[in-house]
Formats: C-alpha cells, sequence, structure tokens
C-alpha cells in the first residue's frame, strides 16, 4: 500500500506538471527548456516526480517495504518498472535541471549513506537487497548531480539486469532453504 501511495503521489506531481506546462497551449518542452529562460514550477514538479518515483530521501520509505511481495514481484518492480521510471524523468529532463544539480547531488549522496548504513544492520536477504537498490539509486541521483549523462544511462541499464537476477537467485536459495529469508537461520554454522 505504501509503494503504491507514494507512486501514485509522482504520477500527481507529472500530472501538475504537464498541466503547467500545458497552460500556454504547446507541450514543447525542448522549446523552454534552456537555461537562461527556466521556469522554477516545472522543476519543482519534476524534481519532486523524480524524487518519489526514484526513493530518495523523504520517500524513500515504499521500497525496501515493497519486498513484502513475492519474489519474482521483487524483482520486476526493483529492477525496472518503478525504479527505472524516476531515472527516465530525469534523463529526459536534464536540461530542466541545470541549476538545481547541488540538491540532485545532495539528495543522491544522504539516500546513499543512509541505505548502505541500514543495510549493515538488516538480517532478511531480501530486505537488504532491497536496501542495496536504494543504495544504487543513491548512486545513480548522485551521477545525476555531477551531470554524468552516459554513466547514469549505463549504470540505470547494469542495475536492472544484476538485480533481477540477484531477485531470482535469492528466490531459489529462499525456496532450498524451506522458505527462511532470515540469514542468522542460514548456514551450517
Amino acid at each position: 500500500m505504501l509503494t503504491a501511495l507514494t507512486n501514485r503521489l509522482g504520477d500527481i506531481f507529472i500530472l501538475i506538471f504537464i498541466g503547467i506546462n500545458c497552460s500556454p497551449g504547446i507541450f514543447n518542452i525542448v522549446a523552454h527548456s534552456s537555461c537562461t529562460r527556466l521556469n522554477y514550477e516545472w522543476v519543482v514538479f519534476i524534481m519532486l516526480a523524480a524524487i518519489t518515483k526514484r526513493a530518495q530521501i523523504p520517500f524513500s520509505a515504499w521500497l525496501p517495504a515493497a519486498i513484502a511481495a513475492p519474489t519474482p514481484v521483487s524483482a520486476l518492480v526493483h529492477s525496472s518498472t518503478l525504479v527505472t521510471a524516476g531515472v527516465y524523468l530525469l534523463l529526459r529532463f536534464n536540461l530542466l535541471l541545470c541549476n538545481n544539480m547541488f540538491v540532485i547531488l545532495m539528495l543522491g549522496c544522504i539516500t546513499m549513506v543512509m541505505a548502505g548504513v541500514s543495510g549493515l544492520t538488516e538480517s532478511d536477504m531480501k530486505k537488504i537487497i532491497a536496501l542495496s537498490t536504494l543504495s544504487q539509486l543513491g548512486v545513480m541521483f548522485f551521477s545525476v548531480g555531477l551531470g554524468e549523462v552516459f554513466l547514469r544511462y549505463f549504470h540505470l541499464i547494469s542495475h536492472a539486469y544484476f538485480k533481477a537476477i540477484i531477485f531470482i537467485c535469492a528466490g531459489a536459495i529462499i525456496h532450498r532453504i524451506g522458505d527462511y529469508q532470515d540469514l542468522r537461520k542460514i548456514g551450517g554454522g
């Protein structure tokens, strides 16, 4: 439920952005996206949509909560569908965000550190993978703040492949050992 509500909030921000952009009668973002003629309402709503869709710091609780789903669904959510929507927004509207790169850089850094520290204290296998996804989203947001277009696109594609494989392997391990996810109960020691 938390995942659905947070992503609907991101969808609302996208719809508000479309409404603001269509108010002059045209929907030509490229014509309005130079740094000299920047409309700050656009930037606010695009950044809020990207932050909610990408699970950055104020809205990061939905990503670890999404692991309650079965493992194939978690693999789909964490590797491709919900996670890549925010990345695509930032790739698509890169020129609109030219003056706000420091905010994006700091949000990515805080999310990366918070998810990494939280992952150190977890014992649930799928939650550790979810927190590593959150940390990697922070790295992608950090690379957006640095202005590295190729780096963030490459990281998005490679992350989707490897995270899907990791979730499927975790599902196979969980199934093999009798539906245990707690790492303290796994192993011969």
